[in-house]
């Protein structure tokens, strides 16, 4: 029986499919608050020509809207990839008191895969779990990339 994390997580990972079959890097978040859903994210960088339209500030925007505040210190966010440097620090703006994502990003990941920015002497920092439907996130990402690119094997951290 999946647990509470992996049902948000499958969540997340039904927006990282919208996103792939919208041509964008698969990469899907949502924000919950109390067991709720309160923001929804997928990466739209392409469809909106913003660098910042990852996943992760879709569903922060939504979440902010949704609850009319931008703390949302009593929200966890799942991703289905790594954050990188921007999203690590918007949740850190956001003070979002956990992290659940993914896949790791070896490449941009800023929660371990290169560096840990909530290791550092920022306040609120949120705790963080890695691995939560690890194998699934890691194979649409792999999926994606191998369509687009002929075959070819990519890592996740060539998306961002």
């Amino acid at each position: 029986m999946p647990t509470e994390q992996e049902n948000f997580m499958a969540q997340a990972l039904a927006l990282a499919a919208e996103a792939a079959a919208a041509g964008e890097v698969p990469v899907g978040c949502v924000i919950v608050r109390d067991g709720e859903i309160v923001g929804r994210g997928r990466n739209r960088r392409e469809e909106k020509q913003a660098t910042a339209s990852h996943a992760e500030m879709e569903a922060i925007a939504q979440a902010n809207e949704h609850l009319g505040t931008w703390r949302l210190d009593d929200c966890e966010l799942y991703v289905t990839l790594e954050p990188c440097p921007m999203c690590a620090g918007a949740i850190l703006n956001a003070r979002i008191r956990r992290v659940w994502y993914g896949a790791r990003d070896e490449a941009f990941g800023a929660c371990g895969g290169v560096t840990n920015l909530f290791m550092e002497s920022f306040p609120n920092r949120p705790a963080l779990v890695g691995g939560i439907l690890g194998e699934d996130c890691r194979r649409v990402l792999a999926d994606f990339f191998a369509g687009l690119r002929g075959g070819e094997k990519n890592r996740p951290s060539d998306l961002i």
